[in-house]
């Protein structure tokens, strides 16, 4: 009859209902979603605690992964160990997490997908990173629970002293809902958080101004700032992602693509299967060879080309059919408070923040709670040191050590705690010196408690303390940015989402090209000579540098005569000492084709010209209107007989005037008055006439104070005063700037150039030398200048200018 009582009929509708969000909750709560504060999962946050447990710190040997899986099955996460292990090898991998939580030793598994090897195999310990996670855990900084069965206690949130959810993201599935937060840059996340801690009110829009979106650890190139906007606004978004290409010419003359970083998350090895299924299903042409060239020293694909494709568009099929291109798609959702919630950037950072100023506030407290008892006990040995006769009659007038210390509270007013430290005092403690040093450690601690008690009564000075320890963990552990960001180009139109900045722009002599924030370039320290912006081969160096707006258009143009445009924000914006980006993977050049000028261009307007100069002297002046409209894959500036090719562009306003230089020693100076406008379709007209086999090797705008320098084939070279040259009309043959000689050979530059201009000669050997140019003589135009470099034997292949960087500007900056 007892059992009988105990039945209980229950709808099987509702108790489905029941248990399945039951364990729903569970897992929401217990397993999927990390916690705002710290960005772990509970397996992830018991694997670190665990870790810390045993001691495994970054200065202590490694121990085996074994173990540690052991201790967490065992007292913290009642599942399988083979989760706990994928957990824990994930934040050993360095192309999983941004900064490593686990420093593994052994084999973690590959970007190519190949599984780790067994957890008896590996070994781990802490990753330096982690410290900062654990900091501070020990001073009653965050509260503890029961473990699964009661017998211990388990963190339920750890301090987190950096922002471990934005920066190294997370991803989950839930029941109903799943979470995927990218990763981000340390540095652009504390300065985030500083911002905050200035101003509690700040924008999304104000953090995008120094969070520039998602950090991969895999590098690779975001596109476009559209997916990264909706994501910091709302919490959802979708980022498109690009693999790091670049191209390049082979030594035999062909083509390759090679890819050096990869999307997030993408199989390398899978990758390269799906291009060569591609290639043998003839989905995609132009491939003749694909190999894996990676090593320890970094990722190299080479995707080897016919002669007869363009690049480009070898490329763009490849983003269109394999995961060259991705998306990942953002949802920051995680737990506040225990609930789970979707969150933007600035409320994901202020939930963060306000997790540090309560530890803070809390590790304060505890400072202040042990520095009051220490300073109690040293107030009771000042008490009996000051009356120490009557302290030791007491002490050896008492029976038991219980009637001493009761001698002690009553006669001398000492407490509890204080009578038992006076009778555990060891005899030395009375010497002169030891009681000095009572006294001076009770006024440092009377210092540190006025110290603590003043934080604690301030929330700004609590602020403060955290300004001051995010600043130090970020300049301990901050890097650069390893994701490009990228314009879009389906995003172009909408140009109020691009900063409008003043930016530098670069291009090398080998055709790498950048853009940088000015205020960036301006504040770093640049070399005694030439521009350590940039980093660069060591037969390349930057040959074009120059100050635009990010808004503004730059016109490319090339030997062939075609010209090609595209906006300075276009061009990738990388760090400092980053070479650049091909110029060939940002306009459709053909491969045999080079950029001879850049020219930035705020608007096309009609008082404007542009100034061209050929090969086989001829001249031309077009309105710059006239270049208002340019397909993507450029046309034609000026057009070309044939073997000719463009040799200079200048932009003018129609009241310069013009030189040209030959091979054979001639030049000519005439203002452009002389050349009248014509259209872009245009051939030109003749600016100088040559002799047989001469040629124009280079054309440029007279600027005063400057001066002309000639540069011959075998090395010889010398500088000759502007006024040496008259003005003379356009046609003529030109005077003579120079003796052509077997000793010198012919002249292979004309530059009009400064004092504060280097003059860069590269040999057909590939021997690279830069002079400073005020270094060189100035002479008459019948002198035969001086030698600027031995060719032994060859010849000067290419002379350029570079600017002198400003070093005394440099160093106001830095004072």
């Amino acid at each position: 009859m007892k059992n009988v009582e105990q039945i209980q009929d229950i709808n099987i509708s509702e108790e489905m209902k029941s248990s399945f969000l039951d364990y729903a909750m569970s897992v929401i709560v217990s397993r999927a979603l990390p916690d705002v504060r710290d960005g772990l999962k509970p397996v992830h946050r018991r694997i670190l605690y665990t870790i810390y447990e045993l001691g495994m710190t970054p200065d202590k040997p490694y121990k085996k992964s074994s173990r540690v899986v052991g201790n967490v099955t065992a007292n913290y996460h009642p599942h399988g160990d083979v989760a706990v292990y994928d957990a824990m090898v994930r934040m050993a991998q360095d192309f999983s997490y941004r900064y490593m939580l686990v420093d593994g030793h052994g084999n973690f598994g590959s970007v190519d997908g190949d599984s780790p090897a067994a957890m008896r195999y590996t070994e781990a310990k802490m990753a330096p990173i982690t410290m900062e996670l654990l900091r501070d855990i020990q001073k009653d900084t965050i509260n503890y629970g029961p473990n699964y069965d009661g017998q211990q206690e388990e963190p339920l949130v750890l301090p987190a002293r950096f922002p471990n959810l934005l920066v190294n993201g997370a991803a989950g599935i839930a029941v109903g809902m799943a979470t995927n937060i990218p990763p981000h840059n340390l540095r652009e996340i504390v300065a985030g958080i500083l911002m905050m801690l200035d101003d509690p009110d700040v924008t999304v829009e104000q953090l995008m101004n120094v969070i520039k979106g998602p950090d991969f650890p895999t590098g690779g190139t975001i596109l476009g700032y559209e997916g990264i906007r909706k994501a910091f606004h709302t919490g959802r978004g979708s980022i498109k992602l690009r693999a790091k290409t670049r191209i390049e010419e082979a030594n035999n003359g062909k083509m390759r693509i090679i890819v050096e970083e990869l999307p997030y998350q993408v199989n390398k090895a899978k990758l390269v299967e799906k291009i060569a299924h591609l290639v043998r299903d003839k989905k995609v042409e132009g491939i003749t060879d694909l190999r894996d060239e990676s090593d320890r020293n970094g990722m190299r694909v080479v995707i080897e080309l016919r002669r007869d494709v363009n690049p480009r568009v070898v490329l763009n099929n490849l983003y269109k059919h394999t995961t060259l291109q991705t998306s990942f798609g953002v949802n920051m959702l995680a737990l506040v408070e225990g609930q789970p919630r979707v969150l933007n950037i600035r409320e994901a950072i202020h939930y963060y923040v306000k997790h540090q100023i309560e530890v803070i506030r809390r590790r304060t407290q505890f400072d202040l709670n042990k520095a009051e008892e220490r300073a109690h006990i040293l107030e009771g040995y000042r008490i009996a040191l000051d009356r120490i006769d009557e302290v030791i009659a007491l002490i050896r007038g008492s029976q038991t050590t219980q009637e001493a210390k009761q001698g002690l509270i009553t006669n001398f007013g000492l407490s509890e705690k204080q009578a038992q430290a006076i009778l555990d005092m060891r005899l030395q403690r009375l010497t002169g010196l030891e009681r000095e040093k009572i006294e001076e450690e009770y006024r440092e601690l009377q210092k540190l408690i006025a110290e603590l008690k003043a934080i604690l009564a301030s929330e700004e000075k609590i602020r403060d303390v955290v300004r001051t320890e995010i600043t130090e963990i970020n300049q301990k552990f901050g890097d650069e940015r390893r994701t490009n960001i990228v314009i879009d180009e389906s995003e172009i139109a909408d140009e109020d989402l691009i900063p409008e900045d003043e930016v530098t722009i670069m291009l090398t002599h080998r055709g790498y090209i950048k853009r940088m924030p000015l205020s960036t370039y301006r504040a770093q320290k640049r070399g005694g000579k030439g521009i350590t912006g940039m980093g660069t081969r060591e037969d390349d160096f930057v040959q074009t540098l120059f100050v635009t707006h990010s808004h503004n258009h730059l016109l490319f143009f090339s030997n062939k005569g075609r010209v090609y445009r595209m906006k300075a924000y276009e061009v990738p914006d990388l760090g400092r000492t980053a070479k650049g980006t091909p110029i060939i993977n940002l306009i459709q050049i053909a491969q045999d084709e080079h950029i001879h000028a850049i020219i930035p261009v705020k608007e096309f307007t009609n008082d404007q010209f542009l100034f061209f100069g050929t090969a086989h002297g001829v001249v031309k002046k077009t309105a710059l209107l006239g270049f208002e409209n340019i397909r993507r894959n450029g046309l034609f500036a000026i057009k070309l007989r044939d073997g000719d090719e463009l040799v200079g562009v200048r932009l003018t306003d129609g009241e310069q005037e013009v030189i040209m230089g030959t091979s054979q020693g001639m030049s000519i100076r005439f203002h452009e008055s002389d050349v009248r406008e014509m259209g872009r379709s245009a051939t030109g007209v003749k600016g100088i006439t040559l002799a047989e086999d001469d040629k124009v090797i280079d054309m440029d705008i007279i600027l005063p104070n400057h001066n002309v320098l000639i540069v011959t084939q075998y090395g010889y070279g010398k500088r000759t005063p502007i006024d040496d040259y008259r003005v003379q009309s356009r046609g003529g043959k030109g005077i003579k700037t120079l003796s052509i000689t077997k000793k010198k050979g012919n002249v292979v530059g004309h530059k009009v150039v400064s004092d504060e201009e280097d003059l860069m000669i590269i040999t057909q050997a590939g021997v690279v030398i830069r002079l400073n140019i005020s270094e060189i003589s100035v002479l008459g135009r019948y002198a035969q200048g001086m030698r600027l470099i031995k060719v032994d034997g060859g010849e000067v292949a290419t002379v350029a200018k570079v600017q002198i960087a400003d070093e005394e500007a440099d160093d106001e900056l830095e004072d």
